[in-house]
């Protein structure tokens, strides 16, 4: 009896979310536009396979996954293997051993030359770790639950699986090659960079468009086609100690903090006029003597009052819109670090993380696409996300290598990487309907 109430709760569990997914209220509506038979078949599908699509999003979400949680990574791995198996893809699992994650799952279906190619991009990872108090999917009302990961990414993860079954389903899918990777390690990426992201970039040779099921801004209406790349800088400077009340002397100079100091003030001067670049020290340490841990960015310092500092270790973070606006920034910090102040010497060393994903045309007619789609599901327009607020993801590395590369194709919601992530169920059907209908036109598009 037990088991049969159990059920049945369920049963209107999923009940109410999938009226929640179909009604949508909150998204702007606009008046359909033509939409082919072929096309509408692909909604029905959606509609009719939501309620699973919804079981499993619940099921990815109550297994943790946290970025050094290997075994939890693999087995989220498994759930969404087993879903492409079914749609006869051919899944292998990268392992990440080399470069200190768990590893990537990536899935491979259609090689027939002269069709064309889009690669799917997500993560399987969370910031949520094993010793983290949230550890559960919950249903707050019918139209929004919480819960670790249920927006970065899982949500997205199942809308990208929701939108190939329909394909499937309708054989629409036959007319695509594709290619899905989903990282281990998006959260926390493996090192070297290169090698952690290795499989991915491979996977997307000779791909027309790329997409990306990140969560963005959490704007069903916004869709992300640029976003900035992020580097890490370690400066370090060395004064010459002596008595406090010798600083400023010829022979002592101004100290190791001082001339720290006059750097990041000369950095703020010279740099902060460019658009969407940003630089931000997020870590001093000044003193007789510094210790710093870059593993578990931290350190120890000592000095006294009456001593002029030795040295001093500052780590920071900068983020530009393309390599070339990088590269300007890099060269104008080593120029400013290298004017030296008397006594005292420095250096600065630059560590690059996820590459920046330029604004391109191509980008831009990507976007285009999922508009019209959007506008003809009666579901609005779309507009691009500034890049001032789009932060860097894995379909960074695919800029350059793929001429159209969109992202924010997930699941909506707030609260990424905080206890209160909650999602927007609404949106999970009209994203994973947007995405079916652009792949499905992509498919009937001439290659470029």
């Amino acid at each position: 009896m037990m088991r049969v109430m159990e059920n049945s709760a369920r049963s209107k569990l999923i009940a109410l979310l999938l009226l929640a997914c179909c009604a949508a209220p909150a998204l702007a509506r606009t008046p359909a536009g033509p939409l082919s038979p072929r096309e509408k078949k692909l909604l029905q599908r959606i509609d009719h396979r939501l309620p699973e699509s919804l079981a499993l999003l619940e099921r990815a979400v109550n297994i943790n996954s946290g970025t050094s949680n290997h075994d939890g990574v693999r087995a989220v791995s498994k759930l969404f293997a087993a879903e492409l198996d079914a749609m006869e893809f051919a899944t292998r699992w990268v392992d990440g051993t080399a470069f200190g994650s768990a590893g990537h799952l990536v899935a491979e279906r259609g090689k027939k030359a002269g069709l064309p190619k889009v690669v799917l991009v997500g993560h399987l990872d969370t910031v949520f770790e094993p010793d983290s108090p949230f550890q559960r999917f919950q249903h707050l009302d019918d139209s929004t639950a919480t819960g670790p990961g249920v927006i970065d990414m899982k949500g997205g993860d199942v809308i990208l699986l929701l939108a190939l079954r329909a394909l499937h389903d309708t054989g629409e899918l036959d007319r695509l090659q594709v290619c899905v990777v989903l990282t281990g390690d998006e959260e926390s990426p493996g090192r070297p960079i290169g090698a952690a992201r290795a499989a991915l970039v491979a996977a997307a040779q000779g791909a027309d468009a790329a997409i990306g099921f990140e969560d963005g801004d959490g704007d069903p209406q916004h869709v992300i086609v640029s976003r900035r790349g992020s580097s890490n800088w370690t400066l370090r400077v060395h004064g010459t100690p002596s008595h406090s009340s010798q600083v400023f002397t010829a022979d002592v100079g101004i100290g190791a903090i001082y001339e720290a100091a006059r750097i990041l003030d000369r950095f703020r001067d010279s740099l902060q006029v460019e658009p969407y670049l940003t630089f931000n020290p997020g870590l001093i340490l000044g003193g007789t003597s510094a210790t710093h841990d870059s593993t578990n960015a931290r350190g120890t310092a000592f000095g006294k009052t009456n001593v002029v500092a030795e040295t001093t270790v500052v780590t920071g973070d900068l983020r530009a819109i393309t390599l070339e606006q990088r590269q300007r920034a890099h060269a104008a910090m080593q120029g400013i670090v290298a004017e030296g102040s008397p006594r005292t010497s420095a250096t600065i060393e630059f560590d690059d993380s996820y590459p920046p994903l330029a604004p391109t045309d191509g980008n831009r007619r990507l976007m285009a696409m999922v508009d019209k789609a959007s506008r003809d599901l009666g579901t609005g327009g779309l507009s691009a996300v500034d890049p001032a607020r789009a932060g860097a993801a894995d379909v960074s590395f695919l800029g350059g290598t793929v001429p159209m590369v969109i992202d924010a194709m997930g699941l909506k919601g707030s609260g990424g990487h905080t206890v209160l992530e909650t999602a927007r169920l609404g949106t999970l059907a009209v994203q994973a309907k947007r995405v079916a209908v652009t792949l499905s036109r992509l498919a009937q598009a001439p290659k470029r």
